[in-house]
């Protein structure tokens, strides 16, 4: 599998260590999107690759991260087909999996610790779509229509 990982500046060391922790972990190969530097980066520009990438194939699925992993998760859902999780507890990060089919993850560095961070990707990489009464919902979510 390859996964897209992007950041803003306040989270470039949550990144390296994701990034490391996937690959050493599951033996994925990840895709850097993101700033290396601590100067100013606008997350929303991380988001938008990362979610460009997964939209089109480049990667089959993304994790973004910034401050609060709002933002940056925000701007993912921008991009058609993307359905980004804003995540900071693993109930969330497996329910995203089961029902929703979440081809993305986000999540904050100023919010949560690394530890936490680590198991949400595991929660996350793990957990199977369920599909099935699920599938009618995620194809309403992929088209934008509500009946």
């Amino acid at each position: 599998m390859r996964i897209g990982i992007g950041n803003d500046h306040v989270a470039v060391e949550y990144k390296q260590t994701i990034k490391q922790y996937i690959e050493k972990e599951y033996g994925y190969e990840v895709i850097d999107f993101g700033t290396n530097s601590s100067e100013r980066f606008d997350y929303p520009i991380a988001g938008k690759v990362v979610a460009n990438a997964v939209a089109s194939g480049e990667v089959e699925r993304g994790i973004v991260i910034c401050g609060t992993g709002v933002g940056i998760g925000i701007a993912a859902n921008k991009v058609n087909g993307i359905r980004c999780v804003i995540c900071s507890e693993p109930y969330s990060a497996r329910m995203s999996r089961q029902h929703n089919d979440a081809n993305m993850l986000s999540f904050g560095a100023r919010v949560i610790g690394l530890e936490l961070a680590k198991m949400l990707v595991d929660v996350w990489l793990t957990t199977e779509y369920e599909g099935g009464r699920h599938a009618k919902r995620v194809q309403m979510l992929n088209e934008g229509t509500t009946s």
